[in-house]
């Protein structure tokens, strides 16, 4: 097994990713990551597309190797949208797509992007206002009787030092913000997908750092499930080209995803590209090493239609596509949900700034 490790691009870490009252300039932005696609006509953009200075962008995660219509316009594919998932109305696409009603690859990126439920990211480090922010999206999804997926992403040590650095200054203040996060779930349904590369990337870290990450993490997990218990809590296991289902497996046991007090089961493929058939063989198998009976698992969907590039290349790669549409339902045993954790458009670096939205490229993913 070739080893991956990821990068997750937090671009938005910089400018300030999630609000403190889900109104103005720094409101909670919704974060939503077969055969080759039909090729269909190249169209230009109608205007320029800059990213908007209002919200943020999701990180992306990186491996360490590894129809037209007659006339020639893009037709949008009918596509299901979730009736359980969340919407939430901020996020880079919605807003492109706003200010773009007369750009022809508008319809295509609306509705097979824009219209999909999608995680909302916590990347910013802003103690004060977290609340605020999560009972946002929190209260957002209960008055639509849907259920919000919110991604806490403050560890210290956040990746290692590498592109998306940052996070809390020490695991006492993290400890902190986790108690200030959980008071905003508000008691409702709600999926948590905690600290992506938290637990697959920890290598980097001494064996008494790590130790001390995967307290705070069973800390965390506990705290949310106290606060509310009918929060969903899943634990970082990489994707399928990474540690083997036993050694990730390991990892989650001391970060505590085995804990029925702390744990609902693990995520995989966030902003990734390994096929969804893929993820679900290796979610079983660490499900298997782990134990507990109680235990699913969730996958990220948003950009694995084509699985993995072979040549291993993880920036925007071409010939990718969006895979399946976020669901809660997926007919699959233990298989509790397919995410879209990632929102598909915005760039991993090479379509644009690492975050940014880009057109081009979502309309490459949807077409």
């Amino acid at each position: 097994m070739v080893a991956a490790a990821s990068v997750v691009v937090a671009a938005g870490t910089v400018s300030g990713v999630i609000s403190a009252t889900g109104e103005g300039p720094d409101a909670p932005e919704a974060r939503p990551v077969s055969s080759r696609p039909v090729p269909l006509p190249a169209v230009p953009s109608a205007s320029p597309s800059a990213p908007s200075a209002t919200v943020s962008a999701s990180p992306s995660v990186r491996p360490k190797r590894s129809s037209a219509s007659p006339s020639g316009s893009p037709q949008a594919k009918k596509t299901t949208v979730s009736a359980r998932l969340y919407r939430h109305p901020a996020s880079r696409v919605i807003d492109w797509v706003r200010a773009h009603p007369g750009d022809p690859r508008r319809q295509v990126i609306e509705s097979r992007i824009a219209d999909q439920p999608a995680a909302v990211w916590f990347a910013d480090w802003s103690p004060d206002t977290v609340t605020a922010r999560v009972r946002a999206v929190t209260s957002g999804g209960a008055a639509e009787g849907r259920v919000p997926v919110v991604v806490p992403y403050a560890i210290p040590g956040r990746d290692c030092g590498g592109h998306s650095e940052g996070g809390a200054p020490d695991l006492e203040a993290y400890d902190d913000w986790i108690d200030r996060f959980a008071a905003g779930l508000a008691g409702g349904e709600v999926v948590v997908i905690l600290e992506p590369d938290s637990v697959a990337q920890a290598d980097c870290l001494s064996a008494g750092e790590r130790a001390a990450r995967f307290a705070s993490l069973a800390r965390a997990g506990r705290v949310f499930k106290e606060a509310d218990p009918r929060a969903r809590v899943y634990y970082d296991a990489g994707h399928s080209g990474w540690h083997s289902p036993a050694k990730q497996a390991d990892l989650l046991r001391r970060a505590g995803a085995a804990s029925s007090a702390s744990s609902d089961g693990v995520f995989s493929n966030v902003s990734n590209f390994h096929g969804t058939a893929d993820e679900i063989a290796y979610d079983r198998a660490v499900l298997d090493a782990l134990g507990g009976t109680h235990l699913g698992a969730v996958i990220d969907t948003s950009r694995n239609g084509n699985g993995a590039p072979a040549d291993g290349e993880w920036c925007d790669p071409a010939g990718r596509t969006l895979g399946r549409t976020p669901t809660l339902s997926t007919g699959e045993p233990r298989i509790d949900a397919y995410l879209w954790v990632k929102l598909p458009g915005e760039s991993d670096g090479c379509k644009g700034a690492p975050g940014t939205f880009s057109p081009s490229y979502a309309y490459d993913l949807a077409r």
